[in-house]
């Protein structure tokens, strides 16, 4: 192969080997070309320092590993193997059979930039373009006014696979991501939500990890089409208004034989010791974060899914585990750092980096971590000491929140505290508010399971769990069939409980509840401006542990208020009075215990009127009816 056929500068391997270079995509993997001689076919190209040959098997030369057609060569010390073969096409099927320097180790090899592979169980990876025409020049002009801090974020978070299947005669199947967009948009549209959020998308073997066991971070799972229809479903929810989030996940990577690791005989993208390189709960490899190579390959991933799938954020997986090397570890099964501690300073440095380069790049998106613990700083920027995410996950409110709703009513005013304590750290960090997968899965039963009491009761109770959320700083992710109460918990191999709208109406009730609720959301900015300033929230009263009321205000960046009170217990309580800044009639813009929702019907005739009575600090007050288990919103009326 002559060198003009490369399409891999000396500059290019100079950068990889740095790991400054992050487009990798665009020069390893197989891309289709003509060599000198107009001769159309495939230039392939892959990381393996330690083998000792790499020949590319395939469709071309019917995955003979003694192919000397498809023995590629070396590129100096690089660690590169490229070749070009010519008759090698588009759909093709290839690996590559590496040979390692090691014990003369021999491996078949998916590649690990192949931007689309074979449908599991099949492992091979395919030779494809991305070539597609976007229509949703609209949306990626504005995008990023509609998601940034002071804007509403309704996230609905979906598992492609087990959120509607289709049965064409021979029993259910998922659906295609083109079949998906029509009534995914319907859905998403008619609930308010402004962002849909996939589970991963990247190929992985089980289906079982809902993606969470990555092999392809450049390729999207073809069960369910091709890049090309990937991109449909997300141009089609763009021309729709609503912005696409995906899970990504750089902590850990499965074992399988056929994909990173051992990658050429050596633990080339994983740490060689275990006790730093195999991830004990997930039983799978942790990336080497200090090997320059390993974080470019990270970096493009990031990058290639924002560029070439206009994705609006990415959702960073399981990050607590990346930032302690003793993460689910017992003395002895940990090795310190250099400074003796248990942070992973050179995972620190990557999700550093990373943030810096998607917001370099790409200004307008956002970046969301999935961070369990206390570290400091984590959605800060980097020049201030921080991780430099946009978002992070407040798993101590759902956490609280949720111990809350589930108790007795009874009960709950003895851990009233636990409803309250958030806003000790309300605006430590910029927070997502998540009611996510992780709490419907795994024996712990749905959100409509948890509620206590008979079948109103929790129904009303999830009423009034929503109507907290969506009025408590912090952006909103609800998991799908949360919105209308589904039963049982979620299950990947089967669809939705759609069939619960046939019986019993509480269910679209619930549902016509969270899109009232949405839509005030997204349409009042005393409820949004401030999620992520302190300006947003003032207390009117947290201390009412007896009556397990609480009663606050959410303020716009104008000044603008909107009065929250959410009574958590079945007893009604008529003449509970609130202070207020101002007087003047208020609207009633949202009883979760309306009879349109399936509530009792509890309220104030549509409105209160604050009177020149000083209470709670305020110059006046007003006395509402407050219904059971319920949480209403009021406005100033224009």
């Amino acid at each position: 192969m002559t060198s003009s056929t490369s399409p891999i500068t000396e500059d290019d391997l100079f950068l990889f080997n740095e790991g400054t270079h992050l487009r990798l995509w665009e020069k390893l993997g197989a891309h289709p070309a003509t060599d000198d001689d107009g001769v159309a076919g495939v230039h392939f190209a892959v990381w393996a320092p330690n083998a000792r040959e790499v020949t590319v098997i395939g469709d071309f030369n019917g995955w003979d590993r003694r192919s000397a057609e498809g023995r590629m060569g070396a590129r100096g010390v690089s660690g590169i193997w490229e070749l070009f073969i010519p008759g090698a096409q588009v759909g093709d099927g290839y690996k590559y059979h590496i040979v390692s320097h090691v014990d003369g180790h021999t491996v078949d090899k998916a590649d690990p930039y192949a931007v689309h592979a074979e449908t599991p169980p099949h492992t091979a990876s395919k030779v494809w373009e991305l070539d597609y025409e976007w229509a949703d020049e609209e949306w990626m002009a504005s995008r990023g006014e509609r998601q940034g801090l002071d804007a509403p974020m309704a996230i609905y978070e979906l598992h492609l696979g087990s959120w509607r299947r289709k049965d064409d005669g021979s029993g259910p199947r998922p659906m295609t991501y083109r079949e998906l967009a029509d009534p995914l948009i319907y859905h998403l549209e008619a609930m308010g939500f402004t962002h849909v959020e996939f589970l991963p998308v990247m190929e992985h073997p089980f289906y079982g990890s809902w993606g969470y066991q990555s092999t392809g971070y450049f390729a999207p799972t073809s069960r369910f089409g091709t890049p090309q229809d990937l991109k449909y479903l997300i141009d089609r929810l763009h021309q729709a208004g609503i912005g696409v989030i995906l899970d990504w996940v750089p902590s850990h990577f499965p074992t399988d034989e056929f994909a990173l690791g051992d990658f050429d005989g050596t633990h080339l993208y994983e740490h060689a010791d275990p006790k730093q390189g195999f991830h004990p709960d997930w039983s799978s490899y942790i990336f080497n974060y200090g090997r320059s190579e390993v974080v470019a390959f990270l970096l493009s991933s990031a990058l290639f899914w924002l560029e070439e799938y206009h994705i609006d954020g990415l959702r960073v997986d399981a990050v607590a585990s990346m930032l302690y090397l003793d993460y689910s570890r017992e003395d002895g099964e940990w090795i310190p750092n250099v400074h003796g501690g248990n942070e992973n300073l050179e995972a620190i440095e990557f999700l550093r980096r990373f943030n810096t380069e998607v917001f370099a790049r790409f200004p307008d998106v956002q970046t969301f971590a999935e961070e369990s613990t206390s570290w400091p700083m984590v959605s800060r920027p980097t020049y201030l000491g921080g991780l430099g995410f946009g978002f992070k996950w407040d798993m101590g409110w759902m956490h609280d929140t949720l111990e809350v709703f589930q108790r007795d009513p009874i009960h709950r005013k003895y851990h009233h505290d636990q409803l309250t304590f958030r806003s000790v750290y309300a605006y430590s960090e910029n927070y997502t508010l998540p009611l996510s997968h992780d709490e419907v899965v795994h024996g712990k039963g749905s959100l409509l399971g948890k509620m206590p009491g008979d079948t109103w009761q929790r129904f009303a109770n999830l009423r009034a769990l929503y109507g907290y959320m969506f009025t408590t700083p912090g952006k909103k992710l609800l998991f799908m069939g949360s919105e209308f109460g589904q039963w049982s918990e979620w299950a990947h191999e089967r669809s939705l409980d759609w069939h619960l709208f046939d019986g019993d109406p509480k269910h679209r009730e619930l549902l016509h509840c969270l899109k009232d609720l949405a839509m005030l959301y997204r349409e009042t900015p005393a409820l949004h401006e401030g999620d992520c300033e302190p300006f947003g929230f003032e207390w009117l009263d947290g201390s009412d542990w007896q009556s397990s009321v609480v009663s606050y205000l959410r303020r716009g960046r104008d000044g603008s208020a909107a009065l929250v009170v959410a009574n958590l217990t079945p007893q009604v309580r008529e003449n509970y009075r609130v202070g207020l800044p101002h007087g003047g009639h208020w609207v009633e813009a949202f009883n979760s215990d309306a009879v349109e929702y399936g509530g009792s019907g509890v309220g104030n005739l549509g409105g209160i009127d604050a009177l020149p009575h000083p209470f709670h600090g305020r110059s006046h007050s007003a006395v509402i009816s407050l219904p059971p288990l319920s949480v209403e919103v009021f406005l100033p009326k224009a």
